[in-house]
């Protein structure tokens, strides 16, 4: 099944080095581990499968290095249903890393090498502009360069095409992109960087909100972890809660929430039905290991609904 508007992807590849433990290191402290996993991951590549397995019609701007793990990563993602013709192979440079620590509450801490995703360029995203231009939305993030995502959300901006910017990692971001966004969905952390907000209250998200729909943003989405979202159309909020389950490990849920949202979205569900289906996917994808092998497919998403009545 296909989406009734095409979806553009831009952002990150890496290949996840998962480590699980009991607790965390502490400086100077070592610590064996339970299980040991090399996973592909990445915030753009886990957005670009999540909408992939869910139904999008999707292609992914990226870039990966000219090694054996880029070679992988990139027929993997066919394999997910995305177009990767826009998937650069870099000259000399490897495929971005992520190292990975869980810890026994399924929390992560990670450290990140770019490699290949520093050179998304500007002349890379203005090589795409047709296909930017064309496509319905466009998803990013902010593991590649914050002036190709600029230049990308402008290109789309100025055709029509919806701007989703998940704003992680956490940064400040200018106004001028800002702007040009159309739904944005950080989660806690996120927003205070954005608004200078704390968000440890559903009153705090909606004040959040009200900064983010201040600099020109329509549709705010704060995710507020096991208490599901908060939801803001033109400063009209409230919480759309999510699923409960057993969560052994975080990685990617947030990328699968984000990439099930739009898939959702572009098939024209309502907001509320959108965010039930992303709920769904990023539930199901807690419950498993590693960043991508987590995403589910579409048929397990409708399953797990149907389950929910």
């Amino acid at each position: 099944m296909k989406t009734a508007g095409k979806l553009v992807v831009l952002g990150s590849i890496n290949a996840d080095h998962i480590l699980n433990l009991e607790s965390f290191p502490t400086p100077g402290e070592t610590v064996t581990g339970s299980h040991y996993q090399v996973a592909f991951g990445g915030k753009g590549a886990n957005q670009a499968v999540a909408a992939g397995r869910s139904g999008a019609d999707i292609a992914f701007i990226a870039c990966t290095g000219d090694d054996d793990t880029g070679t992988r990563v990139r027929k993997q993602l066919e394999s997910d249903n995305i177009d990767v013709a826009p998937v650069s192979v870099v000259a000399g440079e490897s495929t971005g890393v992520a190292l990975i620590f869980v810890n026994g509450e399924g929390e992560n801490v990670i450290g990140i090498h770019a490699g290949a995703n520093a050179a998304l360029s500007v002349e890379r995203v203005d090589a795409q502009r047709t296909l930017i231009a064309d496509a319905s939305a466009l998803l990013m993030q902010l593991e590649s360069p914050v002036e190709s995502v600029l230049a990308a959300a402008r290109i789309a901006h100025q055709n029509g095409t919806l701007v989703a910017l998940n704003p992680a990692p956490a940064r400040e971001l200018s106004d001028e992109l800002l702007a040009l966004v159309d739904i944005i969905t950080p989660n806690e952390t996120e927003a205070e960087k954005l608004t200078g907000i704390n968000v440890s209250s559903d009153d705090d998200a909606a004040r959040a909100a009200q900064v983010l729909h201040g600099k020109g943003i329509n549709t705010v989405i704060i995710t507020l972890g096991s208490r599901g979202v908060w939801a803001s159309v033109k400063g009209e909020g409230k919480r759309v809660p999510g699923f409960k389950v057993k969560a052994v490990d975080t990685i990617a849920a947030g990328d699968t929430f984000n990439g099930a949202l739009l898939t959702a979205l572009l098939e024209a569900k309502p907001l509320d039905e959108a965010i039930r289906f992303a709920h769904a996917a990023a539930a199901i994808a807690v419950t498993r290991k590693g960043a991508q092998p987590s995403v589910p497919w579409r048929n397990e998403i409708d399953d797990f609904l149907h389950q929910q009545g």
